[in-house]
């Protein structure tokens, strides 16, 4: 439901989706939500991934690279903003490898994440328990922007963008989606 509901908001501002460009989990039912409305949808997908029941086949444009590393940066180069589905460790791991860029300023895009149903409840808090501990500062938690729906997390994602830009001018940098 929060897949389909993110795409209804996305096609609406007329933002396109760059993803892994799976037709599986989450994120392929956001894809196909996105292509059903007519929105703009690139997958991006390592060779390795192309097998026939991995690789989403339908989508508006596929790039297929050599590595992972290859299809994480293709993806960042191309997003104006990161937005988190509940999903595993590689969900995971681009979500942090997003927030770190943000926090050495190596991007300048903000990074928000669903918490559809509380699903990340548990590691938000183990977090703020980090920002507790000093381990975390305040203004780097602060980067991460938490929404239950996606319709707010999208509001709060342009209010950051915009405020990223006038902050970070050098970095903020246009993608296509």
């Amino acid at each position: 439901k929060a897949a389909r509901e993110l795409a209804r908001v996305l096609v609406a501002h007329d933002v396109g989706l760059v993803y892994g460009g799976g037709h599986v989990g989450l994120m392929g039912a956001l894809a196909d939500a996105m292509l059903a409305r007519g929105g703009r949808v690139t997958g991006v997908i390592p060779h390795h991934l192309m097998r026939p029941e991995v690789a989403h086949q339908d989508l508006t444009e596929l790039i297929v690279v050599d590595s992972m590393h290859e299809r994480k940066r293709i993806m960042a180069d191309r997003s104006d903003a990161f937005i988190v589905l509940p999903g595993g460790y590689g969900t995971l791991e681009e979500m942090f490898e997003m927030v770190t860029w943000l926090q050495l300023r190596l991007q300048a895009k903000p990074v928000g994440v669903v918490n559809v149903e509380g699903y990340f409840d548990s590691l938000l808090r183990f977090l703020e328990h980090c920002a507790q501990q000093g381990f975390i500062r305040r203004a780097d938690w602060d980067m991460l922007i938490v929404e239950r729906s996606p319709a707010l997390l999208f509001e709060q994602l342009q209010l950051h963008g915009a405020a990223i830009a006038k902050t970070h001018p050098a970095q903020a940098d246009t993608g296509r989606a």
